[in-house]
């Protein structure tokens, strides 16, 4: 008896890992949105039915009104991005996208340089 395909080990890491790099090759190349400037996708998350997938991004230009238009952008352009998706991949569903900014870069360039200030005060020391 064969098993079902979601219990092979790391599937949907490996459709996360597909989605994710065929919005980025879409979204660089395809996607006309003046809104959606240069982006970068860090992680999709999708769920074990791959009905919805949560994309993380980051923009390059990092203030709230950039980030606002470039999710506004991405959200209009979810359904053109999801029947691009659907060309590329060989899978049940196509899940609905999610789009999430990823604030973790600026966060840890903010840590980094509060240990560098740190390091420099108790240098002086």
């Amino acid at each position: 008896m064969a098993k079902h395909s979601k219990s092979i080990p790391g599937r949907g890491l490996r459709v996360a890992d597909q989605i994710q790099r065929d919005l980025a090759e879409i979204i660089a190349f395809e996607l006309k949105d003046p809104r959606v400037g240069m982006i970068t996708i860090t992680e999709v998350q999708v769920t074990p039915d791959y009905a919805h997938a949560k994309v993380f991004f980051t923009t390059l230009v990092d203030n709230d009104e950039a980030v606002q238009n470039t999710l506004t952008g991405l959200r209009k352009a979810a359904g053109f991005l999801r029947g691009q998706l659907g060309r590329r991949l060989t899978i049940h569903m196509i899940p609905e996208l999610h789009f999430v900014h990823d604030t973790s870069t600026s966060r840890g360039m903010e840590l980094s340089k509060l240990i560098d200030e740190a390091n420099a005060t108790r240098a002086r020391e």
